[in-house]
This record gives C-alpha cells, structure tokens and sequence, in this order.
C-alpha cells in the first residue's frame, strides 16, 4: 500500500485545528477515575433499580417493572451522559 505523499504517519500529538493539545492523566488518577466510575455505576445499575422494586409495594408486579426498567435505561443514559461531559473536559 502507498504512504501519503509527505513521508510516515502523520504525529498524533501535534494540534490540528486549533484543538488544543490534550493533558495525559497518570495511572494513579486513572485507576481511581475507574474505580470511582465502576462503584457510581454499580450502584445506579443495581442497587437504584432493586431498591425501586422492593419499595414501591403499592403497584402491581407489571407497574413496578415498568418503573423500574424506565429508570434503568434513564439512569443509564444519564450515567453515559455524563462521562461524556467529564471526558469532553478532561476529567477523566
């Protein structure tokens, strides 16, 4: 296959486009941005929507799936929203 007129792979950190040039986290940084995503979402994927369905006693076993399972796909959304927004400002 034939390189592009101009040599080798283009370098990946230099700046295109006026981007600037993104900041590298350290391991440690990135193990507890891991762990910190790993125990929010835990406990938003399981513990939120079990507890949904323990304590809404006064619906029936539909209604509480229902509601239990809208707020697993809200929360889910929600949740990738927001990783989103923290990695588009280098938080993680």
């Amino acid at each position: 296959m034939a390189q592009p007129i101009g040599g080798g792979a283009p370098d990946e950190s230099v700046p295109v486009d006026g981007e600037t040039r993104p900041s590298p986290i350290g391991w440690v940084r990135a193990v507890l941005s891991g762990l910190a995503i790993l125990i929010v979402g835990a406990v938003l994927f399981l513990y939120v929507p079990n507890w949904a369905l323990t304590h809404l006693t006064g619906l029936s076993r539909h209604g509480r799936v229902a509601i239990a399972t809208t707020g697993f796909f809200v929360l889910f959304f929600a949740f990738a929203w927001a990783l989103r927004r923290l990695q588009a400002h280098r938080a993680i």
